[in-house]
């Protein structure tokens, strides 16, 4: 997905060299393979590595593997190699700090298990932040990364929201630009042949996927719930409303919705049509009923007057 060349925010200026002085990057992995998954057994089943919860968000966990007898508050382990970090939502987005590309399966293979309505196509994103203690702001953004002076579980919490949310809504958005495909199909069918030739039930099905996608974003991805963490603290918050804006989360949800309303619109055009036809048919069949029942009638009156054909 495209995204801009971000400029230096925070406190201090442009143009501050930071490339000196910054420990090794931390590489960041978002997925999106399923639409649920079950963060109850995700837990149970790993409560070695579970990092309680400091806010009422309910809809992720967050697992620590390596050293889990190093504490997580600065970021003193994550930017080493003896930790990494996975980020796990219930609608299904999946990010991974500082793990290496080829343990990505693995750690995967975790989620997957407690994991439904698995997709035919995993959909994938690849970020990057860096530490700078001497940073003379607390963040910078620049292309495809951001600078921190350190890296804690919040920040990962924070980060991870935006990127899961990111995933999601790509994968959203492909789901409506194939309904939005199909409709300019048909209309330039019917352009050509006046007509189509969608049924009922194809039609109603397109209306139930494109109420549940939008249904998806609003009220599984909490696209416009503002994360506790970014409430509390105006640090975290200049991540949150800075990598909102890198990842162009509102243009995308605006551009998501414009589009589902031109499905909506197509909808209702072709439900009024199929409607017409239905009617068309019915209208015929009194018709035809009206005619059999008087052809009947005449033959009975005929028969009884006891008239012969010759």
């Amino acid at each position: 997905m495209s995204r801009y060349l971000a400029q230096d925010v925070g406190v201090g200026g442009k143009g501050t060299d930071v490339e000196e002085d910054t420990r090794p990057s931390i590489p960041v992995r978002a997925f999106f393979f399923s639409t649920s998954v079950d963060l109850k057994s995700v837990v149970e089943q790993n409560k070695q590595n579970f990092i309680p919860p400091t806010s009422r968000m309910t809809n992720y966990v967050v697992l620590k593997f390596g050293n889990l007898s190093q504490p997580s508050g600065l970021g003193s382990c994550i930017s080493g190699s003896s930790c990494s970090y996975m980020v796990v939502f219930q609608y299904g987005s999946i990010v991974l700090f500082n793990v290496r590309e080829h343990e990505v399966d693995e750690y995967l293979n975790i989620v997957r298990r407690h994991a439904s309505g698995l997709l035919p196509e995993m959909r994938k994103d690849e970020y990057e932040v860096r530490e700078k203690p001497t940073l003379n702001t607390w963040m910078q953004g620049g292309l495809d990364y951001i600078m921190l002076q350190f890296l804690n579980t919040d920040g990962i919490r924070t980060i991870g929201s935006v990127l899961g949310q990111s995933i999601a809504l790509d994968y959203y958005g492909r789901q409506v630009d194939d309904m939005v495909a199909e409709f300019t199909d048909i209309n330039r069918g019917m352009e050509k042949t006046g007509t189509f030739s969608m049924d009922s039930k194809k039609l109603f099905q397109i209306v139930g996927k494109a109420n549940s996608n939008l249904a998806d974003v609003i009220l599984k991805l909490g696209l416009f719930e503002r994360s506790d963490i970014a409430w509390k603290d105006a640090k975290y918050a200049q991540i949150w409303e800075y990598l909102r804006d890198e990842f162009e989360l509102t243009q995308r949800f605006a551009s998501l919705d414009f589009k589902l309303k031109f499905v909506e619109h197509n909808i209702r055009f072709l439900q009024e049509i199929l409607q017409n036809r239905k009617s068309d048919f019915l209208e015929w069949l009194i018709i035809v009923l009206i005619g059999v029942e008087i052809i009947i009638s005449v033959f009975d009156i005929v028969h009884r007057s006891g008239f012969k054909f010759f």
